[in-house]
């Protein structure tokens, strides 16, 4: 459904809002030790948000990434579109150029509900809707 980097991209802004909060700047290598993913393809992906401004960057041997409340405002569905674009709202679900409600792939109608309540899911929520769940250990970032 969402490349890999949308799932790390993902991972790592929540990663970083938790950080956030007590111990600011929050470097590469542990983010992606934090969410099990290689140190150099999280980085790129961090640059990238940064540039879009979804989350700050600080320079520099004590630099690192960090969240401010502006940052913790951005939905699931802004890192969507930033990393994968707007295929999740365009694109068919098996990939062909001409799938449409006149000219309807094997599951176009079947699939219809289901993106329907992804893109609901993904609009709805705020990395910051995710921080008090994680504080009380009702979700995790990564496999133990």
């Amino acid at each position: 459904m969402f490349s890999k980097s949308c799932e790390y991209a993902i991972k790592a802004m929540i990663f970083v809002s938790q950080k956030s909060k007590d111990e600011g700047n929050v470097g590469v290598k542990e983010i992606a030790k934090g969410i099990d993913a290689p140190a150099h393809f999280i980085a790129k992906i961090l640059q990238d948000l940064s540039k879009k401004r979804l989350l700050n960057s600080v320079k520099g041997p004590n630099g690192g990434f960090y969240m401010n409340q502006g940052n913790l405002k951005s939905s699931l569905a802004d890192i969507v579109r930033a990393v994968d674009g707007d295929s999740i709202y365009k694109d068919c679900i098996i990939g062909l150029k001409l799938c449409s409600e006149k000219n309807p792939c094997p599951v176009h109608f079947e699939f219809k509900e289901i993106k329907r309540n992804l893109i609901s899911m993904l609009e709805d929520n705020t990395i910051a809707d995710f921080n008090e769940e994680l504080d009380l250990e009702k979700f995790f970032l990564k496999n133990k």
